[in-house]
């Protein structure tokens, strides 16, 4: 079994606590979950609303993506965390499925969560795995 490979991509999102962005080993990639926060600057206010937000993170998961040399095409897991689920989850799921089509969704999880870091609304993570 190859060593995985732990990457840092640069331009991507200030880690909000000690990972990696991405972690490859046979072919898979794993995305760590991304917030809604701005990669040029930590410091700004989060985007207001769970669409803005979720959008923010899509956004934010491509950077990692493209750092590795991969594509949403590529993703075949997802997992959703939602801070305020019951009044979040249709407006979020709009929002993410502008980034897939139709037919080449994930497979995915959903859960509500107590609490986000950043008091963020949505973190999303990701499995990809490289083209054979």
């Amino acid at each position: 079994m190859p060593t995985p490979r732990y990457t840092m991509i640069p331009g991507a999102p200030t880690p909000v606590a000690p990972f990696s962005h991405a972690v490859e080993t046979d072919g898979f990639i794993f995305i760590t979950g991304q917030m809604p926060t701005w990669p040029d600057d930590d410091s700004r206010p989060l985007p207001e609303g769970i669409d803005a937000q979720t959008r923010r993170v899509m956004d934010n998961l491509v950077i990692v993506l493209e750092g590795v040399g991969a594509h949403l095409s590529d993703v075949v897991q997802a997992r959703v965390y939602l801070t305020e689920f019951e009044r979040d989850y249709a407006a979020m799921n709009e929002a993410y499925a502008s980034y897939f089509p139709q037919d080449r969704r994930p497979a995915r999880t959903c859960v509500g969560v107590t609490g986000l870091a950043r008091g963020a609304l949505v973190e999303i993570d990701l499995v990809a795995r490289r083209a054979v």
